[in-house]
């Protein structure tokens, strides 16, 4: 079995799975109006994570570790976030049977800027030298594998992560990712007319774009259980590619239902087994749309959905491994959280959204993610006793 032993996120809410799930509770929300000419000449909405708190945080942590005299925001973002959650392990992360599996879509792509400091080498940039910038942190031995598929790298990451254990090939997989809100990604996303002028509103009738977001998270899968406690195993994962357009998932779902039905076949559960879906859920029309009609196509129809990115935002390449911690303490407090910014029905499709905090017995739960490209993901987590 494929255990999930540990996680943690960085994000607007909190610097801990905990304090974010905690501050979701509570009705906060991340997302808020920036006016940063640095990132775009008008100002626009995202969840971002407070510079001053994570400089401050990480000269600690850097106190102790620091290998190279100078760190992007993204590499102080993924390494703090490791450093969490590996902190409530018995992992040794230096290890040769721990491997190292990061997620993101852009990277260091803020440092190919002009007006980025000359310090750190333009070469920072390729998605390997950020692999290798943490494993070398680390004192990790391996090479680190970068998954980058848009953003479904989140949960493809968790994926392939658990296919190392189950070849034996490791005995503990780190998974961690991030983005962050840059000059690129907001200008790319002003340029699809997709970002909405209030916080989004997933599987609402008047949702109208996504809200961007930066986080980092990290969540830490092993072949060995926490001992003498409810235990949670990565039971099946699969991906599917749709192939309909370069930027807008199929209308039909037919990816999604793919990636599900994969994924499900391999946790041997029936589709009325799973008790809540946590959506990728970014308020665009045609995902919310489509992803309906994938859940009502599996029969899913009394599963409860829910979307955290009317809190934090897409966070883009981290979004399928915050959005899986969350959903994991979910499953720890027997929870749903609410999907802010729900109100009234706007898909095709009568699947249930949480519009409230539900207490309900989670026991078997899926987590979906899609993007650009035709990408499709989906993953099952079980809850055991042993």
């Amino acid at each position: 079995m494929v255990y999930f032993k540990s996680s943690n996120i960085i994000s607007s809410l909190g610097f801990g799975t905990e304090d974010n799930f905690q501050s979701i509770y509570d009705g906060n929300i991340g997302i808020s109006k920036i006016e940063n000419q640095d990132i775009y000449h008008e100002p626009f909405l995202a969840s971002m994570i407070n510079e001053n708190i994570l400089e401050e945080k990480f000269s600690v942590l850097a106190k102790n570790y620091t290998k190279f005299d100078y760190f992007t925001k993204l590499e102080k973002m993924i390494i703090m976030s490791v450093h969490y959650a590996i902190m409530t392990t018995n992992i040794d992360i230096s290890s040769l049977r721990t491997a190292i599996v990061i997620s993101t879509t852009k990277g260091n792509i803020d440092i190919l800027s002009s007006s980025y400091s000359n310090k750190i080498e333009k070469e920072r940039a390729f998605l390997w030298s950020l692999g290798r910038v943490v494993s070398k942190f680390f004192g990790n031995p391996n090479d680190a594998i970068v998954v980058s598929n848009a953003c479904v790298s989140g949960v493809v990451a968790l994926n392939t992560a658990s296919s190392y254990i189950k070849s034996g090939k490791y005995d503990n997989v780190v998974v961690t990712g991030g983005d962050i809100v840059s000059r690129f990604v907001v200008s790319g996303f002003m340029s699809f007319l997709s970002l909405s002028p209030v916080p989004c509103k997933p599987f609402d009738k008047q949702r109208c774009g996504l809200s961007l977001g930066e986080a980092s998270g990290t969540i830490i899968l092993s072949n060995i259980p926490i001992a003498s406690t409810t235990n949670f195993i990565f039971s099946g994962g699969s991906s599917a590619n749709d192939a309909n357009h370069i930027s807008g998932p199929s209308r039909d779902g037919e990816g999604s239902f793919i990636a599900i039905k994969k994924a499900i076949t391999e946790a041997n559960v029936k589709s009325m087994q799973i008790d809540h879906i946590s959506a990728h859920g970014t308020a665009t029309p045609y995902n919310d749309e489509m992803e309906s009609k994938a859940i009502y196509r599996h029969g899913m129809n009394n599963a409860i959905v829910n979307s955290i990115k009317g809190v934090i935002g897409h966070t883009l390449g981290a979004a399928g491994i915050v959005e899986t911690a969350i959903l994991l303490e979910e499953m720890k407090q027997n929870v749903i959280l609410k999907s802010l910014g729900y109100f009234e029905h706007g898909v095709s499709k009568p699947i249930k959204i949480a519009n409230k905090i539900i207490d309900k017995d989670l026991v078997c739960c899926l987590k979906m993610a899609s993007g650009f490209g035709g990408s499709n993901a989906a993953l099952v987590i079980s809850k055991i006793n042993l």
